[in-house]
């Protein structure tokens, strides 16, 4: 896929722990673990705002698109 997530990046920039911003935003540490990975077809806005809100950051700090070679 051409979009990564650089959620476990931008998690160990702020030294954050996958565990609290799962709390914090209401989901389970399953699906954010799945998210981190790639491994999803679509996240909601209000989550995606929810994790931009715990992390202080953009929605494009932590989605990529990186064409393929």
């Amino acid at each position: 896929m051409a979009i990564t997530v650089r959620l476990d990046v931008m998690l160990a920039l702020r030294k954050a722990r996958s565990k609290d911003l799962a709390a914090y935003v209401g989901i389970t540490e399953t699906n954010l673990s799945l998210l981190k990975s790639g491994r999803v077809k679509g996240i909601r806005f209000e989550t995606l705002e929810k994790i931009c809100q715990y992390l202080d950051c953009q929605p494009g700090d932590l989605l990529v698109w990186e064409p393929d070679a």
